[in-house]
């Protein structure tokens, strides 16, 4: 794309992370070739104004970009899915809320990774087809640890990331993953996992999202997951995330 005066992607609108002017906003894209983009959208914020629906939080839009000295500018906006189910539902909304936030923090400027792209969308396909709030607990604790699985973070449930034991019983997100019981009085925050957690936590790993939303789960069960998948993509990506931080307090 260099040297080229305007861009044509795809993309999903991660966050709007600051108002230039009156009317103005930054968004912050996830492109189709899974690299992140700040853009302005001049005029976003006027009433009644043609950019104001095609860049809501959460929608997948085809851009036209203009590229500008610092920032590229939205000169034409087409919604390609709204993900209209998430809206006018608190729950949806902070699920959604919380795959965008790990999104943006996982994708980079000029580096491309399409499965990026891929995985955050159907992540917000699941929030709007969830039955309940177990589901939603469940798709947004997948998509933590796939995302993070993909970019290098993925934990290690067969043996003691310090010792190499594999008799195994406490987790560590700080560790990287499972700790045998002596190991684990070293770790400030280790917790107690038993088998059936960690295979909980491997088969949200591997799952689809259509097998995620058909599992079954109790709501003790499912915020454990949702809890450490925060701890987990926090201590990783070096960041609040105050989504997640929402979200539980629902």
């Amino acid at each position: 794309m260099a040297g080229r005066r305007t861009i044509r992607t795809k993309a999903i609108v991660l966050d709007h992370r600051a108002q230039l002017g009156e009317k103005d906003l930054i968004l912050t894209l996830l492109t189709e070739d899974g690299e992140r983009m700040d853009v302005v959208a001049k005029g976003a914020l006027k009433p009644g104004g043609r950019l104001a629906a095609r860049v809501e939080l959460f929608c997948e839009t085809d851009f036209l970009l203009a590229r500008g000295r610092s920032l590229s500018i939205v000169t034409e906006a087409s919604v390609a899915n709204p993900h209209a189910g998430l809206r006018g539902d608190l729950a949806r909304v902070s699920a959604a809320s919380c795959v965008c936030e790990v999104a943006r923090l996982t994708c980079f400027e000029d580096v491309g990774d399409p499965y990026l792209y891929a995985i955050c969308s159907r992540a917000l396909t699941a929030c709007e087809q969830a039955p309940d709030q177990e589901r939603l607990d469940l798709v947004v604790a997948a998509y933590a640890f796939k995302v993070t699985a993909h970019g290098g973070w993925r934990p290690e449930l067969r043996r003691c990331t310090l010792c190499g034991d594999e008799d195994v019983s406490f987790f560590s997100p700080r560790a990287g993953g499972m700790l045998c019981s002596s190991c684990a009085k070293d770790v400030a925050g280790a917790v107690r996992m038993g088998p059936s957690g960690r295979d909980r936590l491997q088969s949200l790993i591997k799952s689809t999202f259509d097998q995620i939303l058909g599992m079954e789960a109790d709501v003790e069960t499912t915020t454990e997951l949702v809890s450490l998948a925060h701890v987990w993509a926090a201590t990783h990506l070096d960041a609040r995330l105050r989504a997640f931080e929402f979200m539980l307090s629902l």
